[in-house]
């Protein structure tokens, strides 16, 4: 089993429920993870917001981005943190404050990001929590390849 505790069947259902994701942490930078995962989350029809608070007021991929997640309309179901395990706490508080307004139901914490503190914290609110995975890489390898 995963770190996060979650078996394949778990995270599946997640990405094909879910329709909305907070990209916390993104950038215009080609080179940057984010980057590429927002292309592929938008190719795949979900809806994103971007946010990061350095380029707030520009777009990413035509997509308005916002200074943080208080900023952001809803619905936003899942916040993946494209951040060091030190920020997750205080974005965690933030995402667990706006969980009613935005709708979130999914904390999902990027390829080595790891913060079992938070995403306890997380679950005790009533998120799920995905830790240490990229939805790019979880969607391709369950629901791309089961397409084929």
């Amino acid at each position: 089993m995963a770190i996060d505790g979650l078996a394949d069947a778990d995270v599946r259902a997640i990405l094909g429920r879910v329709k909305t994701f907070a990209v916390i942490g993104a950038s215009p930078k080609v080179e940057r993870p984010s980057y590429g995962v927002m292309r592929f989350l938008i190719d795949e029809g979900y809806g994103v917001r971007p946010i990061n608070p350095g380029v707030a007021g520009k777009t990413i991929h035509d997509q308005l981005v916002y200074a943080s997640l208080a900023d952001v309309p809803p619905p936003v179901d899942v916040v993946d943190i494209f951040r060091a395990p030190d920020a997750v706490p205080a974005i965690v508080s933030q995402a667990i404050i706006e969980k009613e307004r935005l709708g979130i139901t999914v904390i999902w914490m990027q390829l080595g990001v790891i913060n079992e503190e938070a995403a306890a914290r997380g679950r005790e609110a009533g998120l799920t929590v995905v830790m240490n995975r990229c939805p790019k890489i979880e969607h391709a390898r369950l629901i791309l390849r089961s397409r084929a």
